[in-house]
């Protein structure tokens, strides 16, 4: 009997232990599930830097001259001496007009001076013939105004005949049509015998320019007024206003023409319509690839902002207002700062403020944080190794 009760005793004994160990483990199992888990996100490390400024804007071609060549006089088109699509030069004859009837004027015109330089002459000599007759009074003075008068009378008449001689020179030089500009000249609007008039409507043919060529794109206005602004700051730096290059993109290829172009000039209104201000570029085509009216894209070169971070596209947000915002972890924290956006550079966002020199932005895992969630932050470079040493496995 006493040997049966003490291996009871020790039966209980166990048993209690037991009960105790399960309900320790218990407690630390709880108590461990209890604990948040730090969740782990990718991030970038982001520095201050200069950055250079690049507005991309949409714009068209547009000819650096063009002229719209009608006759001056009215008459036959006698010739036409250029080829059609053909390159001209300033002062080339282009039209040849019926000339008889201005060569006829002319003459007339000549043989009309003529009449009263002769005119003149009889007036001259009737004056100084009175001029010492006036005096001794052999003559009335009547007589000798009379003969004055006819003198002056005599000059006038000549100088509007001589009018005349150069109006009707002048005439028969516009029957010679020619150039008043060097470029590429279109196709003629009028042949051999067709009767033109003088400034009439319809043209003759068209010259363009295209060597140099302009470009004419449009940037909104608030962006031009902030750009300003932070150029009298001091934050954007290295504008040269009579050098600001611009680089070009054909929309219809989408390749990136070979020449650089140099801006002209800004517009000093804004389209009420639209909010933009036009912005005119120089481009030399020597080669003729740029053509009135195409659609491009310019890249305007507008300085360096210092001190600006440039953070991955994807690591920003927005609000429902629009402000920016992104995470960036801190001390195993998850903190939001807003952001100043000042414009998209490749995949990246230009932050000009709101971030501090060695932040950690948090790019992938933002879904599953929110601010003062606790994170475990990786290089976005050894999470990219870590998934490639996965995918081989």
């Amino acid at each position: 009997m006493r040997t049966c009760l003490k291996f009871a005793g020790v039966a209980a004994l166990a048993i209690l232990v037991a009960a105790c160990s399960e309900q320790n483990e218990g407690g630390q199992q709880q108590a461990s599930a209890q604990q948040p888990q730090a969740t782990p996100v990718s991030t970038v490390t982001v520095k201050a830097q200069s950055v250079g400024l690049v507005e991309e804007m949409p714009g068209r071609t547009v000819a650096f001259r063009k002229a719209d060549i009608r006759p001056q006089v009215d008459g036959i088109i006698k010739e036409r001496n250029f080829t059609e699509g053909a390159s001209v030069e300033a002062g080339q004859q282009l039209y040849m007009i019926d000339q008889d009837v201005y060569l006829a004027r002319v003459d007339a015109a000549q043989a009309e001076l003529s009449r009263q330089r002769a005119t003149l002459d009889q007036a001259v000599k009737n004056r100084e013939r009175y001029d010492p007759l006036v005096k001794s009074q052999a003559v009335s003075r009547q007589t000798y105004d009379d003969a004055v008068s006819q003198e002056a009378q005599g000059k006038a008449a000549v100088a509007s005949a001589r009018a005349e001689l150069e109006q009707a020179r002048i005439n028969l030089a516009y029957t010679t049509v020619t150039a008043p500009i060097s470029g590429q000249i279109s196709s003629s609007d009028y042949s051999e015998g067709a009767l033109v008039t003088a400034n009439q409507s319809a043209k003759l043919t068209t010259i363009t320019q295209l060597d140099p060529i302009y470009v004419d794109v449009t940037q909104a206005g608030g962006r031009l007024l902030k750009l300003k602004q932070a150029v009298q700051s001091g934050r954007v730096q290295g504008i040269d206003a009579d050098n600001i290059e611009v680089s070009l993109i054909i929309d219809a290829t989408g390749v990136e023409y070979p020449h650089k172009g140099i801006l002209q000039f800004s517009d000093v209104t804004v389209n009420e319509t639209t909010g933009t201000v036009r912005l005119r570029a120089s481009f030399p085509n020597p080669d003729g690839t740029l053509l009135p009216g195409m659609f491009v894209r310019g890249q305007v070169r507008q300085g360096r902002f210092e001190g600006a971070f440039l953070v991955p596209q994807k690591a920003v947000m927005r609000r429902p207002d629009g402000s920016a915002y992104t995470y960036v972890a801190v001390d195993g924290k998850v903190v939001s700062k807003d952001l100043q956006i000042e414009q998209s550079k490749g995949e990246n966002w230009l932050v000009s403020a709101g971030l501090e020199d060695g932040d950690q932005v948090i790019v992938d895992g933002i879904q599953r944080v929110a601010p003062g969630a606790d994170v475990a932050p990786q290089p976005v470079e050894n999470a990219k190794a870590d998934d490639a040493e996965k995918a081989a496995e």
